[in-house]
């Protein structure tokens, strides 16, 4: 890799919903730079970025990838372009989310014909959470019912007049016409040519007091001044560049290579800070600081490390101190990326995104720095699981395997979950989405030669009381010897949850001594784990023990740990038990065509819609859902609104079930304790 000054890195990433074209634009310009031989297409698998068995199978990206280019602008500079490609599927927005922490800008591809999307959303708000100056680019302008125009005016009505074009098509879309370098403008653009020109010297002049002094005494800004203006106004966020281009029929490609050069920032531009505020120096000779993004398991490298350096320098043999593991590690070899294909290097600068093969010690979210710094950066925050499978071996005997090759998956996807859920029994995998979980168990199957079976997990079910109960067991047994007993008198009420007392010792006169009430509690606590409904959980409970008896002899603390669970059942089936389901918050963002048949289907879920309204062009939906009803809600959304739907879903609070569902859980949690014994 050429030498480049860090003035000269862009680093970005492609983002944007899925279908969009990202991937094929990347591959046009990879071809346009020399980096392939031929053109590939994720349609026909030859893809560069998309190269994986299991992306060429569904043809979509699942993974982030990154690319080096060196690109010779129409000035004679070489610049060093740093490219992450992302999946555009909500299934795998984790890796969005990793990219996004570590790239300094954004590029937003949208369709032509199908405009701003679920996914063209998503890709907005996590560049304004990350605070990355973003562009974006419009793709397929040359195919049938494409209206670039019509595009543009979407984007200006969801996101304002700072979107503005820098490239525009001729009204034939064989050509794109860049507003600002162009000296022959075609007749049929020109008045538009002209105005977004006006209105680009505009944006440069209001960067600076003395350019809009200048602009506003009727004077004509330099091309210098205007290129300085327009990349400040990207930067601080007040411009959005689009571009128009035709990734298929290489229309556009160069305008948007030289704007990219113009407009987005370099490294050093982008102040970077660790855990501590503290700012990162990015030159050359400062101390060393990175952060992994990525971590993958290959096949045949091995665990491979993807780091993006932040300051100083990295070279092969060099000794690096994990700040987060407190470990050091040491360089055996660097390499970039270009989708599959692997070029090691011997040094990387700030601003470089490399990979690291066999360290360690090492993992994602963690801080690699300078021996002797202890710097950290802030881990990335992926989203929370949306989607619970329960995953058992289709095989007796391969549990080992499944343990293992769970873990595996788990490791190379921070969204992808995997835990025992100790109430049901059951392994429960989750993760953003099916097609995502099913493409773990692929992986699991080819890697570790496990086959599992994924069902709907049991729900988690609590129970509690509505009313005030007493109950009272004694506990008396005698077969030769010495006996047992114990007597326990008990209230049970409902327990607000702020309330952090749930045991009250009311025994007077010591009709229970005191050496026995730790045995008391203890039956209690295990009473408390099986309801009187379903024998689930019991939940916000107060219980005053306040009378018993006990024998010289016979007592002991087995025989009241008896009596007072056995009490708490008989005063819980008298105080109006019911059952609680979890209930789940869900937000649910969709185009507005689909509004009237998503309501429907969450109320038929027993939802109740909490909230709508409209933004970036959108319909977002808030709800809550019983956690039953929408445990296959990824593929059903994917279905109703032909993958155009995105939803987040966190838990809100239990709640009471319905009297005609409780029967059934009821019958179905006997079914199954009959099954188990």
């Amino acid at each position: 890799m050429k030498d480049i000054d860090i003035a000269n890195v862009r680093n970005f990433a492609l983002l944007g919903h899925t279908g969009s074209g990202k991937t094929s634009f990347l591959d046009a310009i990879l071809f346009k730079l020399g980096a392939t031989d031929r053109q590939g297409s994720p349609d026909n698998g030859t893809s560069a970025s998309d190269w994986t068995d299991e992306e060429k199978k569904r043809q979509i990206s699942m993974w982030a990838k990154s690319f080096d280019l060196v690109y010779k602008t129409r000035g004679g500079r070489d610049m060093e372009l740093v490219a992450l490609d992302t999946p555009g599927y909500a299934d795998f927005h984790g890796q969005v989310l990793s990219a996004l922490a570590v790239v300094d800008s954004g590029v937003i591809v949208i369709d032509a014909v199908s405009g701003i999307q679920v996914g063209t959303t998503r890709a907005w708000r996590g560049c304004e959470a990350a605070e990355l100056p973003r562009a974006i680019v419009v793709t397929g302008i040359d195919k049938e019912n494409a209206d670039f125009y019509s595009v543009l005016q979407t984007l200006q009505d969801t996101w304002g007049s700072k979107c503005v074009p820098i490239a525009i098509p001729t009204l034939d879309h064989k050509a794109v016409v860049d507003v600002m370098a162009a000296k022959e403008i075609p007749d049929d653009i020109r008045d538009r040519a002209k105005e977004m020109k006006g209105a680009l010297v505009e944006f440069a002049a209001e960067t600076d007091d003395a350019l809009i002094e200048k602009y506003l005494g009727g004077e004509d800004l330099t091309a210098q001044e205007i290129a300085a203006g327009l990349h400040g106004a990207v930067h601080d966020g007040n411009l959005v560049p689009v571009f128009a281009l035709s990734s298929k029929s290489n229309i556009g490609l160069e305008e948007f290579l030289e704007g990219v050069s113009l407009l987005l920032p370099s490294p050093p531009e982008r102040p970077v800070k660790d855990a501590d505020g503290n700012q990162v120096d990015v030159k050359p000779d400062a101390p060393f600081a990175g952060f992994v993004w990525r971590s993958v398991n290959d096949p045949f490298t091995g665990q491979v490390t993807f780091v993006r350096i932040y300051g100083g320098t990295l070279q092969t043999g060099m000794e690096i101190y994990n700040s987060t593991k407190d470990q050091k590690e040491k360089i055996g070899h660097i390499m970039i990326m270009n989708g599959k294909k692997q070029e090691e290097i011997n040094i990387a600068h700030a601003g470089d995104i490399v990979a690291i093969p066999k360290l360690k010690h090492t993992e994602l979210n963690d801080t690699l720095c300078a021996v002797g710094q202890s710097m950290k950066f802030n881990p990335i925050e992926f989203p929370t699981a949306t989607t619970f499978y329960a995953v058992t071996t289709k095989k007796q005997g391969d549990e080992d395997k499944l343990a293992n090759a769970l873990s595996r998956v788990a490791e190379e996807d921070p969204t992808i979950h995997v835990e025992r859920n100790n109430e049901t029994s059951e392994m429960i995998l989750s993760g953003l989405g099916d097609q995502q979980l099913d493409a773990a168990v692929e992986r699991m199957k080819l890697r570790n030669n496990v086959e599992v079976d994924l069902n709907t997990p049991r729900v988690a079910y609590r129970e509690t009381i509505t009313a005030q109960g007493e109950g009272h067991h004694k506990h008396k047994k005698q077969s030769g010897g010495r006996g047992q007993y114990g007597e326990v008198y008990l209230r049970v009420a409902p327990r607000d949850p702020s309330d952090e007392e749930w045991f009250v010792n009311a025994i007077v006169g010591g009709v229970i001594p005191g050496n026995f009430m730790p045995a008391v509690q203890k039956g209690l606590q295990e009473g408390l784990l099986k309801g009187a409904v379903a024998k689930y959980p019991v939940m916000n409970v107060k219980i005053s023990v306040y009378d018993g008896s006990y024998h010289d002899v016979d007592s002991s603390e087995v025989a009241f740990k008896i009596a007072a669970a056995r009490a708490l059942r008989d005063g819980m089936s008298k105080a109006k038990p019911v059952l609680l389901e979890p209930i789940m918050k869900v937000i649910v963002t969709i185009p507005d065509q689909f509004m009237g048949d998503i309501t429907g289907d969450l109320n038929h879920k027993r939802g109740r819609i909490m909230g709508v309204e409209s933004g970036d062009g959108l319909q977002i939906i808030t709800a809550e859902v019983p956690q039953s009803e929408i445990f296959r809600y990824s593929s059903e959304l994917r279905s109703m609104t032909g993958g155009q739907g995105g939803f987040e879903m966190s838990f809100a609070r239990y709640e009471t079930v319905p009297a005609n569902i409780t029967q059934k859980i009821v019958a179905d949690a006997k079914a199954q304790e009959e099954e188990e014994d």
